[in-house]
C-alpha cells in the first residue's frame, strides 16, 4: 500500500505492538519519523502518560536547532481515538497512517475528523515555532496499512480477556 520506507515504519509500529502483547498491554504500538528518520518509538502501557505517541509532545515542535520542523509522521497500529486525535493536532503532527481503524472512538475518520476540523475550544491550533497559529492544526490521516495484521494482534489479546481490565469488565468464566 505504501512506499517501501512506510512499509518498514509500520512493521517497527507492529514489532513495538507485539512487545506490548508479550506484556499483556493492548497491543498497540507506533513509531515517530522526522524527514525520514525514525525519532521515537513505543507501545501501550497501564501508565496512561507512558502512551507511544507522548515521545513526540516531549520533543515539541521544533528542530534541535530551534528551527520549527515540518510535521512529523506518526505510524500507529490502530486508528487513534478522539482525544489522542486532538492532542495530535496540538502537537503539529503533520500525518498520520494507521493500521485498523476504531469504529467505536475514531478521531481520524471512523467517528469523527479530528484531523480535519482541529479539536475543542482551542480548534487544534498548535503553537509551532514558538507562535500560537490562528488557524486550526490539520494533518492528513491514512487508514488501512497492514490493517489484518493489527487487527490480528487485537484478536489474540482479547482472545483471552483482558488481564488489566477492571474486574467488572472481564468477560465471565463458563460455568
Amino acid at each position: 500500500m505504501g512506499s517501501p520506507a512506510a512499509n518498514e515504519f509500520m512493521l517497527l509500529a507492529l514489532a513495538e505492538a507485539q512487545a506490548a502483547l508479550l506484556r499483556q498491554e493492548v497491543p498497540i504500538g507506533c513509531v515517530i519519523v522526522l524527514d525520514g528518520t525514525v525519532i521515537a518509538k513505543g507501545s501501550n502501557r497501564t501508565n496512561e502518560t507512558r502512551n507511544s505517541w507522548m515521545l513526540l509532545s516531549s520533543s515539541g515542535p521544533l528542530g534541535p536547532d530551534g528551527a520549527a520542523r515540518s510535521g512529523p509522521e506518526l505510524y500507529v497500529t490502530c486508528e487513534p481515538c478522539i482525544m489522542c486525535a486532538g492532542a495530535l493536532c496540538l502537537l503539529g503532527l503533520g500525518k498520520v497512517v494507521y493500521g485498523c481503524g476504531n469504529d467505536r472512538f475514531g478521531g481520524c475518520g471512523s467517528i469523527l475528523d479530528i484531523h480535519q476540523q482541529g479539536c475543542g475550544s482551542c480548534q487544534g491550533q498548535s503553537e509551532v515555532g514558538g507562535a500560537a497559529s490562528s488557524k486550526p492544526h490539520r494533518f492528513q490521516a491514512e487508514g488501512g496499512m497492514m490493517a489484518a495484521d493489527a487487527i490480528a494482534l487485537l484478536q489474540d489479546f482479547y482472545a483471552s480477556g483482558n488481564p488489566n481490565a477492571p474486574v467488572p469488565k472481564r468477560p465471565l468464566a463458563a460455568p
